[in-house]
């Protein structure tokens, strides 16, 4: 017997049971058996390849009243085009806070949920409020992407919570591990169109220097060119195969940054004002059948000024930051219309449902009553000249990368037309209502109408589930999966008369409580974002609570509290049952004091030395708290050269921040931003040649917010310089700029030095931070 004959029956010996099943045993060589079928590509075996593409795209801090379409006075051709191509739906709400609604978009769950009743910079310990979405609470897009999707993110995240934003990670809830293949765009709650904290992937980039046309560099306008070459590639490689895009600018959060051509085409437009504005909003609605006819416009809240109280100052500064915001808001949609038209080009329109979502909450009153030429002095609590807003508007650089500048509150309340209050503000709907159109050529008949029934952002993930023909799994990733609190609004497609199913929704930030049944609303206000205080010393029990008829009353304007006191009071209980059950109890009303990190998980807790090498970016979340704590900054070198020079350690930026730098002389400088004032310290000695240690220390006057701080600036330890900060920052350097070691990759914290070219360029071993025990006023610092 010849040796393959052996082998053969050896074979087929030992594989009988399998021979059996298969019903043919393969040869020993390809040549003798036939290829058994290619495995087919996930997406095509998962019968996807005639799945619709999916565009969402969420604005930030847009107002009901904004876009063009719904009856404002800023141009919007993007949103009007999908609006008049498909669906626009009239009573669609968010949760009236950034992070909370995009949790609640990704998961369609409640955001207290999805543990996110509140922004990532402000979580606690307390469940519901860490800010930590659980594995139980997985993405729409995590179910996309293992059935074949191509998933990418353009734009805010503001999901991850700030002590994991570092490399250090853990990188669970970063947006590759939330669904999708490919991020492009910024960590933190807002950033610098001009120099933003960009991210791809994991990785921290620093942002070109001009956008892909050769154009000055803007943020929106590098997402939109990121986001058209994503999807060209993706139908450049497998045509069949589809995508889906979450595009999510910074716009129209602060800061107001747009570029000129578009901030000066709405010259003048505004000088009427915001009560002007606000009724031609309303009137626009009505005469387009937005809303219905018997609405009524609500009053102007008492601590909002009236337009024609203002002196001609005044009108001049408020018009101009409208014009930017205007410009700003009109700038973003162009480039979410290149995005539109660019699927177009592709020819696969039809096949892609467009959702997009004018806003995560109402307008944004965080810029207080006299609007700011810096958001930073907003979260630090710290005061803004008068006569700096106005030089701003008279040099014509507000806008630009000069300011982090935020409008008035009340222009804020004039773009939520015909709503009560604002973003923040989760009891009325000028916080929680929003704008939102949805385009499906091939999946929605209807053209140009308008849908009423209620929606909430929860409801999206289950609508693009369904539209894409698939469920949520009871298992991602090992985690067994908490229901969807959403439901889809596929049957309001084609059926304006439809039924909502969307019957219940409590509301919750900050404090502010609101609850819709069956047509019905009720809500308690406990604080407002331009009131220092508010109603928080208030037990929440005692709380005043409204009523409204919203079937009877679309714009939330007649209070039946008085009239219908046990309609109330069930609407109360029931928002107390709704909250437990998806985690939002205890309510946590805190406000600024929750930006310091001590009500976070830590990853500086019990450490009072830090070393950092030369070319680490940390965001704020991962380094030590420096704000009213005396400290030690030791810059070790190899040994100063002349001509050495560029920055040694740094701090945020221009909004809010510190840099320790050294000159082409040889002078070092300790530099501070406290967001309204600019300090510059310079030594009054230069560092002598072969200089190991360059070293600041720090000391604080007191242990306490706002403090003052005496510097001292050493070389090899003898003192070269010293000087003071009358006024320090008492909670956050900036939302998303970074500590830079021996670098600076984002905006200077004063005019006096470029970022470009302020990389150290002698030999920088490492700086050493410490704390310290030492404060100029003992008495009060203990």
């Amino acid at each position: 017997m010849n040796l393959r004959k052996k082998i053969r029956i050896a074979l087929l010996s030992a594989l009988l049971p399998v021979a059996v099943q298969a019903q043919t045993v393969k040869g020993l060589t390809v040549h003798e058996s036939e290829d058994s079928p290619t495995k087919q590509l996930n997406f095509r075996a998962n019968k996807l390849d005639e799945a619709p593409n999916i565009v969402l795209v969420l604005l930030d801090d847009v107002g009901y009243a904004q876009m063009g379409h719904m009856g404002g006075q800023i141009e919007t051709p993007a949103f009007d085009q999908i609006a008049d191509k498909g669906l626009t739906y009239s009573r669609f709400h968010t949760t009236a806070l950034c992070s909370p609604t995009r949790a609640a978009l990704l998961t369609g769950r409640n955001h207290h949920t999805a543990e996110t009743g509140i922004i990532m910079e402000l979580g606690t310990g307390n469940s519901g409020y860490t800010t930590e979405i659980p594995g139980e609470v997985g993405s729409f897009a995590k179910v996309l992407q293992e059935k074949g999707y191509s998933t990418s993110w353009y734009g805010k995240n503001h999901n991850v919570p700030n002590w994991e934003a570092s490399f250090t990670g853990p990188f669970n809830r970063w947006p590759n591990e939330l669904g999708f293949d490919y991020f492009y765009g910024f960590i933190g709650g807002d950033t610098d169109q001009y120099h933003p904290a960009l991210v791809e992937d994991r990785k921290r980039i620093v942002a070109p220097e001009t956008n892909a046309d050769g154009s000055p560099y803007h943020l929106t306008t590098d997402m939109a060119d990121q986001a058209i070459n994503y999807v060209q590639s993706v139908n450049a490689v497998a045509p069949d195969k589809p995508f889906f895009v979450y595009f999510a600018p910074g716009a129209a959060h602060a800061p107001h940054q747009a570029p000129a051509e578009y901030v000066e085409k709405y010259k003048g437009k505004f000088d009427s004002g915001w009560d002007v504005y606000r009724e031609q909003a309303f009137n626009n609605m009505k005469s387009k059948g937005l809303i219905p006819a018997d609405s009524e416009l609500t009053p102007r809240p008492e601590s909002l000024p009236a337009w024609d109280s203002l002196n001609e100052e005044q009108k001049m500064v408020y018009a101009r930051m409208m014009e930017v915001f205007a410009g700003f808001t009109e700038h973003t949609d162009v480039q979410i219309k290149r995005l539109y038209d660019a699927i177009g080009e592709m020819g696969k329109l039809d096949n892609t449902i467009f959702i997009y979502i004018a806003g995560d909450n109402g307008g944004s009153a965080e810029g207080g009553q006299e609007g700011m030429l810096n958001e930073m002095t907003f979260f630090n609590g710290m005061p803004e000249k008068w006569e700096d807003k106005v030089a701003a508007v008279k040099s014509n650089r507000l806008g630009t990368e000069d300011y982090f500048n935020h409008m008035p509150a009340a222009w804020a309340w004039a773009v939520n037309s015909p709503y009560q209050w604002t973003k923040q503000i989760a009891s009325h709907l000028g916080g929680v209502r929003n704008a939102m159109t949805i385009s499906y050529p091939n999946g929605i008949e209807s053209r140009g109408e308008v849908r009423s029934q209620f929606t909430h952002i929860t409801d999206i993930a289950p609508t693009i589930l369904e539209v894409a023909g698939l469920e949520m799994p009871k298992e991602i990733d090992g985690y067994t999966q908490t229901p969807i609190d959403g439901t889809s609004m596929v049957y309001s497609f084609d059926n304006e008369e439809a039924p909502e199913t969307h019957t219940t929704q409590y509301f919750e930030i900050g404090g502010n409580m609101g609850i819709y049944h069956d047509g019905w609303w009720a809500g308690a206000m406990r604080n407002i974002p331009w009131v220092s205080g508010s109603t928080a010393h208030v037990e929440i029990t005692d709380m005043k609570w409204e009523l409204y008829n919203l079937s009877e009353d679309f714009s939330q304007s007649r209070d039946l509290a008085e009239e219908m006191p046990e309609k109330l009071e069930y609407m109360k209980y029931l928002f107390f049952a709704e909250a437990s059950k998806a985690n939002a109890l205890p309510i946590d009303d805190r406000r600024t004091e929750r930006f310091r990190s001590s009500y976070r998980p830590s990853l500086t807790a019990g450490q009072t030395v830090f070393n950092y090498p030369n070319g680490l970016r940390l965001p704020e979340g991962a380094t030590p708290f420096l704000k009213f704590i005396s400290h030690t900054m030791d810059a070790q070198l190899e040994g100063y050269k002349k001509g050495d020079q560029g920055v040694l350690i740094t701090q945020g930026g221009r909004f809010g921040g510190f840099v320790v730098r050294v000159d082409k002389a040889g002078y070092v400088y300790y530099e501070y931003s406290n967001t309204s004032d600019v300090y510059s310290i310079k030594t009054t000695a230069k560092i002598p040649a072969g200089t190991k240690n360059v070293t600041t220390k720090v000391v604080m006057d007191d242990k306490k917010p706002y403090t003052a701080s005496t510097i001292k600036i050493y070389a090899d330890g003898k003192k070269i310089g010293e000087g003071r900060v009358e006024k320090t920052i008492p909670n956050l350097f900036s939302l998303d700029e970074t500590m830079d070691i021996g670098q600076d990759t984002g905006t200077p914290v004063t005019n006096n030095y470029s970022v470009k070219g302020s990389d150290y360029s002698g030999l920088l071993k490492m700086v050493k931070v410490s704390f310290i025990n030492e404060y100029g006023n003992e008495a009060n610092a203990k």
